[in-house]
């Protein structure tokens, strides 16, 4: 009998686990067990969940509800982890964060497929998140993917939104036949480089990262590489991408923050596909600039870092095509400038929208 009950109380506790993960978790789509977030180093905030699209989407919702919302936007391969030293400036200063993990990435679900994801479901789950939490007066800010998402979110509800930072990010965009051509090319390219290996990727990367001023085509050859590498291998080294296109040196604490939402590589998929989405909205971003930012008469801020390669090029768009952007460098900073300089771009964030001045970082105060 007690063997019985025993195997009773195991069942049930399998059961109840097996629901815990699976909840409104459809074929073909997985969820990180919450334990893989326990007791993560420097990361005290409380989970929020939203169902969008039969998906269970995570945000951080931190400060004063009523407050004029701040929406923080993460890119690849990383996750609302990425602003854990912004989040606090913000909140102390008054102000509402929300920080949502995209779909594939975080505490979200995420497809097992990477045929299932798609920039414009990134940008729909986005919107509705925004739209059903009804933000209004946000400031956005975006950095790598999270820009060309945000920026995408921010042009198609614009009256939602009151001001824009981006940094080092873009909104890659082109028109009829050459936008469909460079699609196939990076497509033909990529496919080319298919058997890239990790050790060969970083090898590719290590000259124009430490170059001052690499040559177009080295960055668009380790671009390439990068692509091909993140869309064909079987695994990706998460921290392993991090290190060492941000050059930085993570705590293992970090480390195993960055690789919780991973329990193995076939949780993986977005990031695995999602550079290689970034040319399949070509025509539909130049549609966004020419009708939305290149008529912009809001505060916009464009904060690259001074140590930045990767999407460097990217920032003469926003010079060049926006009527009166604000333009300074995160001196010291390379691409992931929340790990770098997080608290004083949170301050500098501050400053912007209470209309103070802002000039380039000199030298981080940490």
């Amino acid at each position: 009998m007690i063997n019985k009950i025993k195997v009773l109380t195991l069942l049930t506790i399998s059961f109840l686990s097996f629901l815990s993960f699976s909840y409104e978790v459809k074929e073909g789509v997985l969820r990180t067990p919450d334990d893989r977030f326990e007791n993560l180093e420097n990361y005290p905030f409380e989970p929020n969940y939203m169902m969008i699209d039969g998906l269970r989407i995570h945000y951080l919702d931190e400060g004063p509800n009523d407050a004029d919302p701040i929406i923080l936007f993460h890119g690849e391969p990383a996750w609302s982890y990425l602003f854990r030293k912004m989040i606090p400036v913000l909140t102390e200063a008054g102000y509402r964060v929300i920080v949502p993990d995209m779909v594939g990435f975080g505490k979200s679900d995420k497809f097992e497929s990477k045929y299932d994801y798609s920039y414009q479901h990134h940008i729909e789950v986005m919107k509705e998140l925004v739209e059903r939490l009804d933000l209004k007066n946000a400031t956005h800010f975006g950095q790598d993917w999270g820009g060309l998402i945000g920026l995408r979110v921010v042009a198609e509800m614009p009256n939602r939104f009151s001001q824009v930072v981006v940094s080092n990010t873009g909104m890659v965009a082109g028109e009829g036949i050459s936008a469909w051509f460079m699609q196939r090319l990076v497509e033909l390219t990529v496919w080319w480089n298919r058997s890239t290996t990790y050790k060969e990727l970083i090898s590719a990367a290590q000259e124009p990262l430490n170059a001052d001023n690499p040559s177009p085509g080295v960055v668009a050859s380790m671009f390439t590489k990068w692509i091909a590498y993140s869309y064909y291998a079987e695994d990706m080294d998460i921290v392993g991408i991090i290190e060492n296109f941000g050059r930085l040196n993570l705590s293992e604490g970090e480390k195993r923050a960055y690789e919780a939402p991973y329990p193995s590589g076939k949780y993986k998929a977005g990031a695995h596909v999602w550079p290689y989405l970034i040319p399949t909205q070509l025509q539909e971003n130049e549609k966004y600039w020419k009708e939305v930012y290149e008529k912009w008469d809001k505060p916009f801020l464009v904060a690259f870092g001074g140590e930045e390669i990767i999407t460097i090029r990217m920032k003469d768009d926003f010079v060049n095509r926006l009527p009166n952007p604000t333009v300074i460098t995160l001196e010291g900073a390379g691409h992931f400038v929340q790990e770098e300089v997080g608290p004083e771009l949170a301050q500098i964030i501050i400053n912007f929208i209470e209309e103070k001045k802002v000039s380039d970082l000199i030298e981080p105060t940490h």
